[in-house]
Order: structure tokens, then C-alpha cells, then sequence
């Protein structure tokens, strides 16, 4: 079964991307769910004119996010918390503080957009995350975490 991603799904495909899947996690999941549309000839007519009209869009974000991407391997991206015995955090660091970090070094990336390697995040150091900023544009930079 062919279904047109309208959202990116993880382990499957980028939005507006034609996938081949099983019927029923089309028809159960995907389609219910808002994730896609079934790839009928004239859905495949209708996406094939929507592309091209964004791919001079695309072509310009492509361009953004590497630029984007240039920008974040060039910064020191430092996460302040609470640290008790020891350099153990009370928590645990995540996306969201990481984003928040982000924009306070002016980087605006969403955190659904941000993985940590190395999570949960539980001690002071320097970490890894990647930032998928564009289907052909991941980038990987180091934070620090550190105690108040």
C-alpha cells in the first residue's frame, strides 16, 4: 500500500515522501492519525504538482539549514542546573533545556528536532547531541553541563 506522508514519522519517511507500507498500519495508524493520505492516481498527480512548485522553497531552506548547521558546531552551548554530592545531577538534562539553551545563544531549533546520544543526562560534563535540521542536514556539536 502507498500512502503520501503529510507529517516526517520516524523510521519511515520525510512529509510529503510516497512510502510503500503494510494496509494495516496505513490503514490503522498512518491515515487515522493525520500521518498520511492514501496514494491514489489523482493524489499522485496533485503531489507530483505540489513538489514542484516547492522545490525552489526547498532549495532555499536546504541553504538556511546548513548555514544553520555551520552556526552550531561553532558554538559552546553551556546548560546551567542544580548539582548536589558528587556533580550528580536533581533531574535529569533534556531536549527541552537544551533548546532553551539554544536560543539563549541565539539558535532557534525546536526540541522535537534534538536528540541527546547519552540520555538521561544525570551527571555534570560534556555531551553529545545531534540536530536534524533538514532530511540531508544533521548536525552533531557538543554542550557542557554544569552546576549552579
Amino acid at each position: 500500500m502507498e500512502v503520501i506522508l503529510k507529517k516526517s514519522v520516524d523510521n519511515l519517511g520525510y512529509a510529503n515522501e510516497i512510502v510503500t507500507v503494510k494496509p494495516g498500519y496505513g490503514r490503522n495508524f498512518l491515515i487515522p492519525q493525520g500521518y498520511g493520505i492514501l496514494a491514489t492516481a489523482s493524489a499522485k498527480k496533485a503531489h507530483a504538482e505540489i513538489m514542484k512548485q516547492k522545490s525552489h522553497k526547498e532549495s532555499k531552506v536546504l541553504v538556511q539549514a546548513q548555514e544553520l548547521s555551520t552556526k552550531i558546531q561553532g558554538t559552546l552551548v553551556k546548560i546551567v542546573t542544580k548539582v548536589g554530592e558528587k556533580g550528580k545531577i536533581f533531574g535529569s538534562v533534556n531536549t527541552v533545556q537544551l533548546s532553551e539553551a539554544l536560543k539563549a545563544v541565539g539558535i532557534d531549533i525546536d526540541r522535537k528536532s534534538l536528540k541527546i546520544k547519552e540520555e538521561p543526562v544525570r551527571e555534570t560534563g560534556s555531551y553529545e547531541a545531534t540536530a536534524n535540521l533538514h532530511k540531508d542536514v544533521k548536525s552533531t556539536f557538543t554542550f557542557e553541563v554544569a552546576g549552579e
